[in-house]
């Protein structure tokens, strides 16, 4: 098996049989996103409790990437600092628009490396990391990837 398809397995297996697909009854912090040109749409709902985050969930639909992209990101933060959530960001952000980004420290999320060649998908991918920033941020607004909200282009 070549990496290739390790990795197209394991955004296939996350986007067939997400993680953590459920909207809990009472976050301490939620936002909501949209991806208008690919029809993405995912709400992050998270449970912090003395800088950590305790419990996570979402709900929503849309592509293989951006269903994988959340279901792997939520297993990611599931149980870390919201300091550490936030480098998290930022590292994997990087992957996906930086050259010669290095990826060791990513774990499984490294699985997107391959989508900067695909720069439609990139926003696919991210949009729920910009969510994410925005439960954390206790912002109201929904996040997009078009228009005001896109820091992607």
């Amino acid at each position: 098996m070549d990496i290739r398809d390790l990795y197209q397995s394991t955004i296939i297996d996350h986007s067939r049989h997400p993680r953590h697909c459920v909207a809990l009854t009472a976050p301490s912090c939620c936002a909501h996103g949209k991806n208008p040109l690919c029809g993405d749409e995912v709400s992050i709902f998270l449970n912090i409790e003395n800088g950590k985050v305790q419990d996570v969930g979402f709900s929503g639909s849309g592509c293989a990437i951006s269903v994988a992209s959340t279901s792997l990101m939520l297993d990611a933060i599931k149980g870390k600092a919201v300091t550490d959530v936030e480098t998290l960001f930022e590292k994997f952000h990087a992957l996906l628009t930086e050259e010669n980004t290095e990826v060791e420290d990513l774990g499984k999320l490294q699985v997107f490396a391959g989508v900067k060649e695909f720069p439609a998908r990139v926003k696919c991918a991210t949009l729920p990391w910009h969510t994410l920033q925005a439960a954390l941020a206790h912002s109201a607004q929904t996040v997009s990837t078009e228009g005001e909200n896109d820091d992607e282009s």
